[in-house]
């Protein structure tokens, strides 16, 4: 696994390639993948079950500060 943080005590993890989300995730996590030229979010259920924004991101980055926002939003709802 290439880079975990936790942000508003919600973890947010950077797969490597060839890591998989199951692999990895556990209900509330936020996770970051590259699939092709572009980042993608995807969004841990308690129930396991997994929600992805449509559109990737064009640089980690911009995901990260993504996944960062979602992790404010969803702290707050706690």
């Amino acid at each position: 696994m290439s880079g975990l943080i936790k942000h508003r005590g919600v973890r947010i993890v950077t797969l490597e390639p060839g890591d998989t989300i199951a692999g990895h995730a556990r209900p509330g996590d936020i996770m970051i993948e590259q699939i092709d030229n572009g980042w993608h979010l995807h969004f841990i259920a308690d129930d396991g079950s997994v929600d992805s924004y449509e559109d990737p991101f064009d640089s980690h980055t911009k995901a990260l500060w993504s996944a960062k926002a979602a992790a404010e939003y969803q702290a707050s709802d706690e």
